[in-house]
């Protein structure tokens, strides 16, 4: 099983988006966030089918970072249960899953 996943995360403001991606990468717990805007999510809360607009967080970490990816997603998320899903990236292009790698270690900056 490979090491790198691709975390889905979803936030209803456009700033808490960046912020979050920013903090994400700027820490090393993830090597890129790509910031879909314009999703539109169908979901139950509270007993209630709810729509609202939402960007999509798009991901790339290692599984070695997952654990304080997730704290500091739900350190910063507005929301009360934040989605955090976390995906097997199991196949590559071998030089981006070596940058991959290497933006989320601790050494030397990719």
């Amino acid at each position: 099983m490979s090491d790198r996943r691709v975390v889905l995360c979803t936030v209803a403001r456009a700033e808490d988006a960046d912020r979050i991606a920013d903090q994400l990468v700027e820490r090393r717990l993830a090597a890129c966030v790509n910031v879909l805007p314009g999703v539109r999510s169908v979901y139950r809360w509270r007993g209630r089918v709810e729509r609202d607009e939402e960007h999509l967080l798009v991901i790339k970490t290692t599984a070695h970072r997952f654990e304080a990816l997730r704290d500091e997603i739900v350190r910063l998320h507005p929301y009360d249960v934040p989605e955090i899903v976390a995906l097997t990236i199991e196949a590559g292009h071998r030089p981006y899953l070596d940058w991959l790698d290497a933006s989320c270690s601790d050494g030397e900056p990719a």
